[in-house]
């Protein structure tokens, strides 16, 4: 099994590396192809850039399917290269604003670029972990999760914080990849499965 700190680095590394080189092979699926699959609609991804979209890193369309109003601040909690985050930008308006959080300074990066290109003015990005949200309390009224409690031991904290993030009445959307049967003692006891 491995410990906390080293999945953390390996989880890093891994997304970095996408953000960094977006066309090489990853350990798990990414881009585009990933999107469509997940339901993005394909003339929407046409006008997002490609900056955000050839680095999505993603396990549902959860920018789609959450209730976002007009006006809202909207935490994108692991927004990764921004792709979530520009659907939501769109969807709360100028008079809203989203909240974009990664724990990867590359992905936070192409997040940044793919923002600066399509002049989107209503978002602010943090680097920051998802157990310790730099964050007022009370300060969201919607949080958008694609994909990151599967991949931090610390989902009791994430958990937490999310519920101090959010104001009296606020709504999380996520979208996880969960098993459907149990891990084997092989893959259980393995260092690079990630769900060990």
């Amino acid at each position: 099994m491995t410990d906390a700190a080293t999945l953390r680095d390996e989880v890093r590394q891994a997304y970095s590396s996408i953000a960094e080189h977006p066309q090489d092979e990853a350990p798990f699926p990414t881009g585009r192809a990933l999107a469509e699959n997940l339901g993005y609609p394909k003339d929407l991804l046409d006008t997002l850039p490609i900056t955000s979209v050839e680095a999505f890193c993603g396990v549902s369309n959860v920018s789609l399917f959450a209730e976002i109003p007009e006006g809202a601040t909207v935490l994108d909690l692991g927004c990764g290269a921004g792709m979530d985050t520009l659907i939501a930008a769109r969807r709360t308006g100028e008079q809203g604003k989203v909240i974009a959080i990664d724990f990867s300074e590359a992905m936070l990066a192409r997040a940044r670029s793919a923002l600066s290109e399509a002049k989107v003015t209503n978002v602010e990005t943090h680097l920051a972990v998802a157990e310790d949200l730099p964050m007022e309390d009370g300060s969201v009224d919607v949080a958008i999760v694609n994909g990151i409690f599967n991949l931090n031991p610390c989902r009791e904290r994430i958990f937490y914080e999310l519920a101090r993030v959010l104001r009296p009445g606020g709504m999380i959307f996520a979208a996880e990849l969960v098993l459907t049967t149990p891990l084997t003692p092989e893959e259980g006891a393995s260092s690079t499965n990630w769900f060990s």
